[in-house]
């Protein structure tokens, strides 16, 4: 089940990423390519879940699949709301920001020595293979998974909130918009915090999830400023 799930998710965001590039090649705008960028950490990171899950788990592949799609994912998908709500300034800031920020815990995430050998099938749980954050602290890949989770939720649910009290009487169909992207954000920040401690049960459902409702969330918001 895991694995199909992978692969709808995969297959939902690839699409995703081709429907918001075509956007921006038609009428290039910030929070469009801003999106298109975060779709693609998030396809890449759900087509290494289906080939871990596959073909079995190889340490590059975990990790990109860890670094992508547990830490980067949720924070950069904020980055799209933050150029159509707080205008460019603001989201080129955040995207100069989490860039920096995200290449060092990408850089972490892949030096970090595995304190167990990757399990031979299923999806092995960060506790399983990365040092605890008690011990690593952040020199551990496992403590930014939790504050990218954390950092990259607030700030989506922040620019919702924000929209909501800045264009619900002008302009609902943005606040509607933003409101499925803060829910497509939720399901992954929630399974990539839960995987970050131990439990995968749900990361696959999280992905395909997200990956339906910011579809959603990228159309209807897209589409309120055009």
């Amino acid at each position: 089940m895991d694995r199909f799930l992978a692969l709808l998710a995969a297959a939902a965001a690839s699409g995703l990423v081709f429907d918001l590039i075509r956007t921006y090649r038609v009428r290039p705008r910030p929070h469009i390519g801003a999106w298109a960028l975060a779709l693609a950490l998030y396809a890449t990171a759900s087509w290494m879940l289906v080939v871990g899950l596959s073909f079995g788990w190889t340490s590059p592949v975990f990790r990109l699949f860890y670094g992508l799609g547990a830490i980067l994912n949720v924070p950069f998908l904020g980055i799209g709301s933050a150029y159509l709500v707080l205008g460019e300034r603001a989201g080129r800031r955040l995207l100069e920001w989490f860039t920096l920020a995200g290449l060092f815990a990408l850089f972490i995430t892949f030096t970090a020595p595995f304190v167990e050998p990757l399990a031979a099938d299923g999806l092995p749980a960060g506790s399983d293979v990365f040092a605890d954050i008690g011990t690593a602290g952040p020199t551990g890949p496992r403590f930014y998974a939790l504050l990218f989770n954390v950092v990259g939720t607030l700030l989506l649910v922040g620019l919702a909130g924000w929209s909501a009290v800045r264009f619900w009487r002008t302009n609902r169909r943005l606040v509607a918009g933003n409101g499925l992207i803060v829910l497509g954000g939720v399901f992954p920040a929630f399974g990539g915090s839960l995987f970050a401690i131990g439990d995968t049960s749900a990361f696959a459902l999280s992905l395909f999830l997200g990956a339906a409702l910011l579809w959603a969330g990228f159309r209807v918001a897209s589409g309120a400023r055009r």
